[in-house]
């Protein structure tokens, strides 16, 4: 692979997406660009490179690009403490403090095929009666519009969720379908129903979005440059109450990015805008999950 035909992949991406491309990644982006490239018709990427510079073609072509390279994986409750914060810390308060309007608002960025989201859906439908009467909405973006399509689809093939789906979770929310390739498992209406999917690239402006009270933001700064994750931090935080939540995946932080964000004591990975410690009995919830 040519080094102009790498920078030029690496420059599309960057701008296109925020995702930073590595020198050394030669072997990744061969490995996702060469099925594209045949599908353009071309032998190597010097070829598919030289299409997308064509007025009449690249545009499509650079969207398919994008979108390979920024496919990444995902699976049922991952890391599992988030979600145990999710329910034991963020609810309990949201729950109190919202009590008024009954209505709160969660963001799944990078949402990938939705195993996030509906995780987050599982946790709300097993927390029974204490979100009965409540509009709680869930949304799901990514960039990729194949992954959205499997996560809007709700169908996951055995090996998928197995990874980190409880067994008691699987019989109770999931319906098995024999397919021709094997078997899948879909699930159910009643959870797919409470995520909505929207494709949305997080250089994008927030503000289209509405606000949010919870945001998961997990598993997808690692891919980005300092400066690219501490804009992206900083958008979160204006689209966010005083009083709201954010998660990172665990090796993600705010520490050298921005202020906007200060960690939950003995929480990692779970934030608060900057001077949500003000909040009433945040403490109380904090040391009882």
């Amino acid at each position: 692979m040519k080094a102009e035909d790498y920078d030029f992949i690496a420059r599309l991406v960057k701008e296109q997406s925020g995702l930073a491309l590595p020198g050394d990644k030669h072997y990744l982006v061969e490995s996702r660009l060469l099925p594209v490239a045949r599908e353009a018709g071309v032998d190597d990427l010097s070829g598919l490179v030289r299409q997308m510079r064509r007025i009449d073609t690249g545009p499509a072509l650079r969207e398919a690009v994008v979108e390979a390279m920024t496919t990444n994986e995902s699976f049922f409750f991952r890391d599992k403490l988030p979600f145990e914060y999710f329910s034991g810390v963020v609810m309990p308060y949201l729950l109190e403090a919202r009590a008024a309007k009954r209505h709160i608002r969660i963001w799944c960025a990078a949402a990938s095929t939705g195993q996030e989201p509906y995780s987050l859906a599982i946790c709300l439908q097993e927390m029974g009666a204490r979100v009965s009467g409540w509009r709680i909405e869930i949304l799901g973006t990514d960039i990729s519009l194949q992954a959205l399509a499997r996560a809007q689809a709700g169908c996951y093939t055995p090996f998928e969720v197995q990874r980190g789906l409880p067994p008691h979770l699987l019989a109770k929310y999931f319906v098995q379908k024999p397919e021709r390739n094997g078997d899948t498992w879909e699930i159910v209406p009643a959870i797919r129903s409470m995520v909505t999917f929207q494709k949305f690239n997080l250089l994008d402006r927030f503000t289209a979005l509405g606000t949010f009270d919870i945001v998961f933001c997990r598993n997808v700064l690692i891919y980005f440059d300092s400066r690219t994750k501490a804009d992206v931090l900083e958008r979160i935080a204006r689209v966010m109450p005083p009083d709201g939540f954010m998660m990172l995946g665990a090796a993600e932080t705010v520490v050298g990015l921005t202020d906007m964000f200060q960690p939950i004591p003995a929480r990692r990975g779970l934030y608060s805008p900057a001077g949500n410690r003000s909040a009433p009995g945040l403490s109380s919830y904090v040391g009882n999950a």
